[in-house]
């Protein structure tokens, strides 16, 4: 530590330099009141002492009622004597020298906790610290990425902050993370996207594997992120559209159509209607990866075309100061020879008008290269701005996608269509239902094998309809997030 001590003194809290702090926060009345009496110290809510050279934390029992307190840039080697501050909601001791975290036990209602850049090497002794909502370790030695997992226990932990960690540069480092901490907003100051959430629940699968044992089957080669695709769906903006997966997230916590589904006419409607909603998706899907490619192209195109034009502009720039500088050597070993004065200003002005010309010359290439560059980003602005339109267009439905010479709307407007026509149609089938059973006219076998529960929904007109538009709804709702999402994120890219 002589570093830090060799050229300031260290200090410890004691009651001067917390009376000074309260002093300097506090209102001025109650400043001079402090000043005064000095028992005003239980109204202190706040407390500042950065900056003061502490190395250790002491003396700060009387301020029980302190709900926020500053540590930062100071010298301090051990988290101790907050025992007494039971009502802190912040604390920051960021930027000292701690090694392990401690001496927390009693602080259950802190929210906001910092300890960025310090030297502790493990994530433990905070259990009790159920309040917690922001938690600020970057920068420190963290080396094992399982020590994470000890953060589940924070029930209300929703940003996180671990950049500058050793165990950062691990591949799949923000996956592990987030698989074990669903309820995370902010990880690394960057919001968590609800799709890598999504994602990360899809590799659970139905067989109960726990999102560690995918995640290690992930890493292991199995399939990474990478080489199954995964991470290039995400950039197109196309993840979870192949396949029946968007169906399977619209049906498959759908309890109400799963009961209806003994129904003999419900079922073969459910049968035949995923694969008109899944011909859909696959074709969004499709044409979300054309257009990317498209997207790549284009951006590989201007950076190619960029470095092509640095790269010429660098080559002329080295032949003119080149020649220069064969020149002014030439002219250097002329004035040494020269036998005038004369003849010697004669070259030592030609020097000058040398120097000038290299100056136009260069000047003149930075001229051509700006204007060159400001046309290769109109270009591409414009190029891109084509692509993204046509996309967003394409996509909101003011263009059909041509596919197995049909002419099938590739847009999430086709899949609200064919949700609401298979709604219709399954309402349809629950009131002729409803009809026979009342009418008597229901087989008497078929009835006998519908389940009890599905007896009852269909004996209350009111439950079965309200259940069923319920669920309906949901599935709207599920299909706008999703096209909400995709044009979202083309209008920020």
């Amino acid at each position: 530590m002589s570093q830090f001590f060799s050229n300031v003194e260290p200090n410890i809290i004691d009651d001067e330099m917390v009376q000074k702090a309260i002093e300097e926060k506090c209102p001025e009345d109650l400043g001079d009141l402090a000043r005064q009496e000095n028992t005003n110290v239980k109204a202190v809510t706040e407390l500042q002492l950065s900056f003061k050279r502490i190395l250790q934390i002491a003396n700060l029992w009387p301020l029980e009622n302190l709900t926020k307190l500053q540590l930062d840039n100071n010298f301090i080697e051990k988290i101790e004597g907050l025992e007494s501050l039971v009502h802190l909601v912040w604390l920051d001791l960021s930027f000292n020298n701690i090694e392990v975290i401690e001496g927390l036990d009693t602080l259950a209602k802190l929210q906001d906790l910092s300890l960025y850049s310090n030297r502790i090497s493990k994530i433990e002794h905070m259990d009790t610290l159920q309040e917690l909502q922001i938690f600020s370790i970057g920068k420190n030695n963290l080396t094992i990425l399982e020590d994470v997992v000890c953060l589940r226990r924070l029930k209300s932990l929703r940003t996180l902050n671990l950049s500058g960690n050793p165990f950062c540069s691990k591949e799949h480092y923000r996956l592990f993370v987030v698989a074990h901490l669903p309820s995370l907003v902010y990880l690394d100051f960057k919001l968590v996207r609800h799709s890598t959430v999504r994602f990360l629940h899809s590799l659970t699968g139905k067989s109960g594997n726990s999102i560690l044992q995918s995640l290690c089957f992930v890493a292991l080669g199995a399939g990474s992120l990478q080489k199954s695709g995964s991470q290039k769906h995400t950039t197109a903006f196309v993840e979870y559209l192949n396949g029946s997966l968007l169906f399977d997230n619209l049906y498959g916590e759908d309890r109400e159509v799963a009961k209806l589904a003994s129904i003999p006419a419900v079922e073969d409607l459910l049968q035949a209607y995923p694969s008109w909603f899944d011909l859909v998706s696959e074709n969004l899907y499709n044409y979300g990866l054309e257009e990317y490619e498209k997207r790549e192209a284009e951006v590989s195109k201007f950076y190619k075309r960029f470095h092509e034009i640095l790269t010429v502009n660098q080559q002329e720039s080295k032949r003119i100061i080149s020649d220069f500088e064969s020149q002014n050597q030439r002219r250097l070993d002329e004035l040494h020879q020269a036998g005038s004065s004369d003849i010697a200003e004669s070259k030592q002005a030609q020097g000058k008008e040398d120097v000038h010309q290299l100056w136009d010359a260069l000047m003149t290439l930075e001229t051509l290269v700006s204007n060159d560059l400001e046309e290769l980003l109109q270009d591409f602005k414009r190029s891109i701005d084509v692509i993204a339109s046509t996309f967003i267009e394409t996509i909101q439905g003011k263009y059909p996608f041509h596919t197995f010479s049909l002419t099938i709307f590739c847009t999430f407007s086709q899949c609200r269509h064919l949700e609401n026509e298979q709604h219709e149609k399954l309402m349809g089938i629950i009131f002729a239902t409803m009809e026979k059973l009342e009418e008597e006219e229901f087989e008497e076998n078929l009835e006998d094998d519908l389940p009890d529960d599905v007896r009852k929904l269909l004996t209350d007109k009111n439950t079965i309809v309200n259940a069923i538009n319920m669920s309906h709804r949901i599935r709207l709702r599920k299909i706008d997030k999703r096209e909400s999402d995709m044009l979202c994120n083309i209008y920020k890219w």
